[in-house]
């Protein structure tokens, strides 16, 4: 009979995609969580996995091999206490998977405070596209794909490595788990500040991973990015590739069709033409591109496959269009993140407005540490509108700046009614949050398809 693993914080990105791959490699998988909402719960329901609500200590009963934690999960968690109580086997995800999947095969790994899961996917695809079949575990779903994660075939397994937590009871960050072969370090800024006090505590964790890559391995770095330069001087003991720099790997200006020209050391490899926006992705192709070279990807292979690359879902996806409005959904939580997403949809569209709607919630914009920056972040937009219900600091008064361009609203149907209103033929709404939004986007399109009716 099959191990059987019950997971808890299953419908979170990463355990989701840990279910995935469990089940693919044969053992028996359940989980719980606390919300469960789409795309994780759809993803898991169509393997097959069955899912609890809630973390009910009756869930004792199901008796499985091993409890798989994520760190979602805390002291006080009714399931939980009952696990320790019982003293009962379980071990954090990032355990599981570096113990039971990703020991023995060659681990790419994406670390950085931006990018991870869009180069991640670039990564995953190029390797595809060269015939590796690689393994991949992904904090969002590629098109290309239509999954998070899946086991794949030796050697190349793709994981995006989060400096986050792993767990109550494992306080290092996640990453170093991680037996890293190849790494793209692709930035580094403030974040998670519910478990960090400051950058140089990030920088330290970044460095507990470096110092885990083999001699054998591979570091690609942006070598623009100063907290980078500065983990690396706490000491590095692998090869490092640099990007975005004149030494290393560079990327043209864009041309009319959004092709642009890759540069090695000064020699130029190719020409790449696709229609992501915005510079920060240029980043990302170098850096998937100088990763998958050490996999053994020729550069040539990997700039056919990245123009063939469709993106993922909740970074710029088109959630649909009515009466000439258009709706986005994007996955911008961090004010670097908001600005560059805001950046790049005004590299495609020009002079037409756009209107952004964003949820502050993330742990780090929850805490309002990075509300002082938003408005700076959100300048791009021609009107702003902020969902503050459920924040610890005044949304309003941080928008200030902005004048009338900003509004504030404690209730989400108070600020659809708002945008729809607002919006007129050849705008672009552009929504932004980390997680569900309480279905928003649905509703923005209903509520402009009653307005057309009307």
């Amino acid at each position: 009979m099959a191990a059987h693993l019950h997971i808890l914080g299953i419908c979170g990105t990463f355990m989701g995609g840990l279910a995935a791959i469990a089940r693919e490699a044969g053992f028996r998988v359940t989980g719980c969580d606390a919300n469960v909402y789409p795309p994780m719960s759809e993803q898991l329901t169509a393997l097959g996995i069955d899912l609890i609500e809630g973390y009910g200590k009756d869930q004792l009963a199901l008796a499985p091999h091993v409890w798989v934690v994520g760190n979602v999960v805390t002291r006080g968690n009714p399931l939980m206490e009952a696990i320790l109580d019982a003293g009962q086997a379980y071990v954090s995800g990032p355990q599981w998977l570096a113990e039971r999947v990703l020991r023995g095969r060659h681990v790419l790994a994406v670390a950085g405070t931006h990018g991870k899961t869009s180069t991640s996917s670039m990564l995953a695809w190029i390797l595809e596209c060269a015939g590796r079949k690689p393994g991949f575990l992904i904090g969002g779903v590629p098109e290309d794909f239509g999954v998070s994660a899946r086991l794949g075939s030796p050697p190349c397994f793709v994981i995006e490595a989060d400096e986050y937590d792993t767990a109550f009871f494992d306080k290092r960050s996640k990453f170093v788990h991680y037996p890293a072969r190849t790494a793209i370090l692709n930035n580094l800024e403030f974040d998670h500040a519910d478990i960090f006090g400051d950058l140089a505590a990030i920088e330290r964790q970044f460095h507990h991973f470096i110092r885990v890559i083999p001699s054998r391995g591979n570091i690609v770095l942006n070598g623009r990015d100063e907290a980078l330069k500065r983990v690396l001087t706490q000491g590095c003991w692998t090869p490092v590739e640099r990007f975005g720099v004149e030494e290393g790997w560079q990327a043209g200006d864009p041309g009319p069709a959004g092709d642009f020209e890759i540069q090695h050391a000064g020699r130029r490899v190719g020409s790449l033409r696709w229609m992501l926006p915005g510079e920060f992705n240029r980043l990302n192709a170098l850096a998937a591109i100088a990763a998958a070279r050490h996999a053994g990807v020729q550069p040539e292979t990997a700039i056919d496959a990245l123009g063939r690359y469709k993106g993922v879902r909740r970074r710029m996806e088109r959630r649909g269009a009515v009466r000439g409005v258009t709706v986005y959904d994007d996955f911008a939580h961090h004010p670097t993140a908001i600005q560059l997403t805001v950046e790049g949809l005004r590299a495609q569209v020009g002079a037409a407005r756009i209107l952004a709607v964003l949820e502050p919630r993330s742990n780090t914009m929850k805490l309002g540490v990075m509300k002082d920056r938003l408005p700076a972040s959100l300048a791009g937009a021609d009107r702003v509108f902020v969902y503050g219900g459920g924040l610890g600091w005044d949304a309003a008064a941080a928008l200030r700046p902005l004048g009338e361009r900003a509004r504030s609203f404690e209730q989400l149907d108070a600020l659809v009614v708002a945008v729809a209103a607002e919006a007129r033929a050849g705008d672009h709404v552009l929504v932004m949050s980390n997680g569900a939004f309480g279905g928003v986007h649905a509703k923005l399109l209903a509520a402009l398809s009653r307005q057309a009716a009307a």
